[in-house]
């Protein structure tokens, strides 16, 4: 399976339909600037590797959830660093979307990448509509209110959150979103899934915050200690360094011990591991039983 190569095929095909002849020309700019290049593309990966395991009998509608995921993913990010949230200057090793094109463009991009989402999906899924309607469904949740993407910047408004609370909408939703619409766009259930993206999701938060907290900007290509300087939830600020790393390990290990009985468990659980790897702190060592 490339799931590289599918995932930067949805994109470009989805982006391509954004920015077509009639669109404002810097706005056409700002959307693609705003996906190309990526980072790991976790998430659509994610979704590929559980419609795989699940038998990927309909790859364009696996393909096209792929990108779905991580166009939403990418206008949370174009959002979330715009001055009215982390008012961040850099993403993913370049100027963000507002610092590069203002903050009017940078709105509208994100709205813009939400709706492609959507778009995306509803295009793919004209071939499997009995489908369909659960992608939208449950996407539409892994992104909204009342435990989606948006309601975890939203806990950002609020007085008082716990940083597990806080985590599981902010992160987790979406990569919840990924394990079920994966098995959604293979045909399977897409509930049994729901634990295995959650806990992959906390534990990418958590590997995150100990980045946050350890490395440098040049490193991670984004801001350092925003969370602390504003304030927000974050794990090593509630567990310690030692705590955290040990809450990250415990998340993944678990994770892959939800994996529901499906054609490609073994292979799945190992694929898995391995990308978690990727994506882990250099401090951090897994052992897996």
């Amino acid at each position: 399976m490339d799931a590289k190569g599918r995932v930067e095929r949805a994109l470009d095909e989805a982006v391509a339909h954004a920015e077509a002849p009639g669109c404002p020309p810097r706005f056409a700019e700002a959307i693609r600037y705003a996906v190309f290049p990526g980072g790991a593309r976790i998430r659509p990966r994610l979704v590929l590797a559980t419609a795989w395991a699940c038998g990927d009998d309909t790859p364009d509608l696996a393909d096209a959830a792929a990108a779905a995921i991580e166009l939403l993913h990418c206008a949370s990010l174009v959002h979330d660093d715009m001055p009215c949230f982390d008012d961040a200057d850099m993403r993913r090793g370049k100027p963000s979307v507002h610092a590069e094109y203002g903050e009017s463009l940078a709105l509208l991009t994100g709205d813009a990448l939400i709706i492609a989402a959507f778009e995306t999906l509803a295009r793919a899924g004209e071939a499997r509509p009995e489908r369909l309607a659960p992608l939208v469904r449950l996407v539409s949740r892994a992104v909204g209110a009342p435990g989606g993407i948006c309601a975890g910047q939203a806990w950002e408004c609020e007085a008082y959150v716990d940083v597990v609370d806080y985590h599981r909408a902010k992160t987790g939703a979406l990569f919840a979103g990924a394990t079920m619409a994966g098995a959604a766009a293979a045909g399977h259930a897409p509930e049994p899934w729901r634990a295995l993206g959650e806990m992959i999701g906390e534990a990418f938060q958590v590997a995150d915050d100990i980045r946050d907290a350890t490395e440098t900007a040049e490193a991670i290509g984004k801001p350092v200690g925003r969370d602390a300087a504003l304030g927000r939830p974050n794990a090593v600020r509630r567990y310690g360094f030692d705590g955290a790393v040990e809450r990250l390990t415990g998340l993944v290990l678990d994770a892959v011990g939800t994996i529901p009985a499906c054609p490609g468990q073994a292979p799945l659980r190992a694929l898995i591991l391995h990308e978690v790897k990727q994506f882990l702190p250099k401090q951090v060592v897994l052992r897996a039983a």
